[in-house]
């Protein structure tokens, strides 16, 4: 490559005294433990990086060659002193990272050498062990600021004082500290845009008044409440990351916002208006009692009424899953029309209804996995409900069967996830005595519907055409120990589709399966089951991963390396099976083929005289008893043959030798006196 750059292949990438790298404008110095900036690099360098390295201290003259430079990282090192007068030639400075050192120490001497960059936009200081106070004293005089990170420090309060002067101040980083307490900190940033405040201990969120923010995280708190400002200004809000604290109702929000994007992930939050006894909480409302100094507010909030006053028209995505949620308001979700992603999983819902006048026409994708459904319901018009769906996952929940029709104007679903409910698929096998066939769900001519999970679902000997008028490219049928009672017909209409099939744990046994039409399968699943020989359909296909786990194969196909599997097959996983150690010939087999990966290689064993082995280092002992045991069988007998008919002709030659005039007499004697001739 050098060469072909001829001599400009020197300025873009060259090799300078102590091992820098300097790629265009930037030196590269990272992990060469260097204890003090280089002096012998060029002068014009922009970006200079001195991470991983041993610098405890930056003196008056270690950038004095650098007068160019823009960005400079000293991220771990061990940096304890930047000299008040370090920064004098650097004027232009706009990046400095200082993270993971020890600035506490010096942290005085450190501001004054900061105070002397005017043009310093962004500021790392970032797991130094900083407080509070060390922190407002570091950026005090850093007005032209944009974008400052203290995460990971030991900040516990915050006031107003702290961030007074960062007037351009665009993203704050403040998380993973202790803190407890916010009072009025960030009411002076009026440009402040990005706002993180993550894996602290803030108990409540009381009047939220910061109209300009567009980003606030402060998920990984222990937050019970979130009450915006009671007001009708426009907030800039448009996402908003309340993940796992301990909300116990939805957030109070803004009444005009642009949020987007609310996550409410792992929390305590239920709805109040509706008790699971009956009771109704509607006309009761919660005070709050804000003590601030010598004054007094008390604030009279209607929980389960207030969402209702914000304007959530903007919202797309809406995150509730582990919560306590048992039911929804009603008109909760009408208050959500652009709403594309809905995630209620690992609730505690029964029921769940869709009807036609529910704005959710732009919902593509519905996760209420791992609640507690025994119902679905759907009021299907001639518009139908949820016309751009393309993911429904109710997988883990009580259904036995889906609304009929749910899907027939779902016009762009492609995945449905029903593993863990008890359904079967329509149709339904007729049984004797039976007048009406028990429920099921139909998928015939979904279309669209690619990708479809039923694993454990209790599903019993599939029969006829379940899968009729579909195109599914993806297809989990494991843990269902009744489904493959017979054989594979019922699966003949996905034979050019099916791409990826499981049946996992599904009791197939070898002499049922053939595989041989499904000529698209790339990825296949026969873990768990109990086949005893391998299935001679598969050599044929060409797969890219197999997993052949727990079984009770004794051996594979001794010529598979033969076969058109063995030229496509990227994957196998092939532990938990009783092989024979005499008989691993395809093992040795499978360890010439290039390009195949066995991630369970290390797993695999074999059996040997009641004793599990490694095929990977047979003992010798071993190793010659097989051969013994797999030598021809036809020269083994001719072996053990020849030397007793050998002693039997050497036998007889004898006794023949030693009785021959005693025959000869008793011959003559018998047959009388001799004729002349």
């Amino acid at each position: 490559l050098a060469v072909g750059w001829g001599s400009g292949a020197l300025a873009a990438w060259a090799t300078f005294p102590g091992s820098c790298e300097l790629v265009q404008s930037t030196m590269d110095c990272t992990g060469r433990w260097l204890s003090s900036v280089p002096g012998n690099l060029r002068g014009d360098t922009e970006e200079l990086l001195l991470d991983d390295n041993t610098i405890q201290v930056l003196g008056n003259a270690s950038l004095l060659m650098y007068q160019q430079l823009r960005r400079l990282s000293l991220t771990k090192n061990r940096l304890e002193l930047i000299q008040p007068g370090t920064f004098l030639r650097s004027q232009g400075l706009h990046v400095l990272s200082l993270a993971d050192n020890v600035l506490f120490t010096n942290y005085s001497l450190t501001a004054a050498a900061l105070s002397a960059l005017p043009a310093l936009r962004m500021l790392d200081l970032a797991g130094n062990r900083l407080t509070e106070d060390m922190v407002s004293v570091l950026i005090w005089n850093l007005s032209s600021l944009e974008s400052l990170s203290v995460a990971r420090n030991i900040i516990m309060r915050l006031d107003s004082s702290v961030f007074a002067n960062l007037t351009q101040l665009l993203e704050l980083n403040l998380e993973k500290n202790y803190i407890f307490e916010i009072d009025q900190a960030f009411e002076g940033l009026q440009r402040l845009q990005r706002l993180n405040i993550a894996y602290n201990y803030l108990p409540c969120i009381l009047e939220f008044g910061l109209t300009q923010l567009r980003v606030l995280n402060v998920s990984n708190n222990v937050i019970e409440w979130f009450l915006a400002l009671e007001s009708d200004d426009l907030f800039e809000l448009e996402v908003l990351d309340l993940s796992h604290n301990r909300l116990l109702f939805f957030p109070v929000l803004p009444r005009q916002s642009k949020l987007h994007t609310l996550l409410l992930k792992d929390n305590e939050m239920s709805f109040y208006q509706r008790l699971p006894n009956g009771t109704s909480l509607a006309n009761v409302t919660v005070q709050f009692l804000l003590i601030d100094g010598n004054s007094t507010n008390i604030t009279t909030v209607s929980l389960w009424d207030e969402i209702c006053h914000s304007n959530l028209s903007s919202l797309r995505l809406l995150d509730m899953s582990q919560n306590q949620v048992w039911y929804l308001p009603e008109g909760f979700l009408a208050q959500m029309p652009s709403l594309t992603h809905l995630k209620l999983n690992q609730n505690c819902l029964e029921t769940f209804h869709l009807s036609e006048g529910d704005p959710l026409a732009m919902l593509t994708e519905l996760d209420l996995s791992q609640n507690q459904l025994a119902e679905l319901g759907a009021e299907v018009g001639a518009g139908g409900v949820l016309p751009n769906l393309q993911l429904f996952n109710l997988s883990t929940n009580r259904l036995r069967v889906l609304p009929p029709e749910v899907f027939t104007y779902t016009r762009k679903i492609a995945t449905v996830d029903l593993s863990r409910n008890r359904v079967d698929l329509c149709p339904q096998p007729a049984v004797a005595g039976e007048v009406e066939s028990p429920p099921c769900v139909d998928i015939r001519g979904i279309e669209t519907l690619t990708h479809l999970s039923l694993a454990g679902c209790g599903l019993r000997g599939l029969g006829g055409h379940p899968f009729q008028g579909t195109s599914l490219m993806y297809l989990d049928l494991s843990d269902n120990h009744q489904a493959l009672s017979g054989d594979l017909e019922w699966l003949q209409d996905l034979a050019l589709t099916l791409r990826v099939l499981s049946l996992r744990n599904t009791s197939l046994s070898s002499t049922a399966v053939d595989f041989s039409a499904f000529n698209s399968l790339v990825r296949l699943d026969l873990s768990g089951n109990s086949l005893t020989v391998f299935p001679t359909s598969l050599s044929i296909l060409e797969l890219r991963s197999l997993d052949l786990r727990d079984n009770c194969l004794p051996a594979l196909l001794m010529d598979i390396t033969r076969t058109p599997l063995a030229k496509s097959l990227q994957e196998v996983y092939l532990s938990r099976n009783p092989y024979n150690c005499c008989t691993l010939g395809w093992w040795d087999a499978l360890q010439r083929l290039e390009g195949l990966h066995i991630p369970d290689g290390r797993e695999v064993t074999c059996s040997y005289a009641s004793r599990t082995l490694s095929p990977r280092a047979l003992p010798e002992p071993v190793l010659r008893s097989c051969r013994w045991q797999t030598a021809d069988l036809a020269l083994l007998y001719l072996v053990l043959a020849l030397p007793t008919c050998l002693t039997l002709l050497v036998a007889f030659a004898v006794v023949f030798l030693m009785l021959k005039q005693k025959l000869l007499k008793m011959v003559k004697s018998r047959c009388g006196a001799s004729n002349p001739y």
